[in-house]
């Protein structure tokens, strides 16, 4: 279900994503723990998710939506385009010690 299905209509559409947040992110839950239920509008996308969770661009290392990994290529930004639907999924995670992240090489 997107917002452009629904036209004018859209603005009062909202849907519901479950946010999972690992290794430095986890500070960023609110007290909730590492998982968060988000009500967002219809559309929404990884931006407004770290927008929403106050997460820097910046701390995120990798992103998966329902266990897929959505960034582009390895050492490039994370996809903060990338649209979460209904129900999806979405796992948050900084850098992994030991990890090309950290400035460890990539073997």
């Amino acid at each position: 279900m997107t917002a452009e299905m629904f036209g004018h209509n859209s603005q009062n559409l909202t849907m519901q994503i479950e946010v999972r947040l690992f290794n430095s992110l986890t500070r960023f839950g609110g007290g909730a723990g590492s998982c968060r239920t988000l009500t967002l509008p219809v559309g929404s996308r990884i931006e407004d998710v770290l927008k929403t969770l106050g997460i820097p661009e910046r701390d995120v290392f990798l992103v998966l939506v329902n266990g897929r990994d959505v960034t582009r290529t390895l050492l490039s930004k994370v996809n903060t385009e990338r649209t979460v639907d209904d129900g999806d999924v979405v796992a948050l995670s900084g850098p992994v010690p030991f990890s090309w992240g950290y400035g460890a090489p990539v073997v």
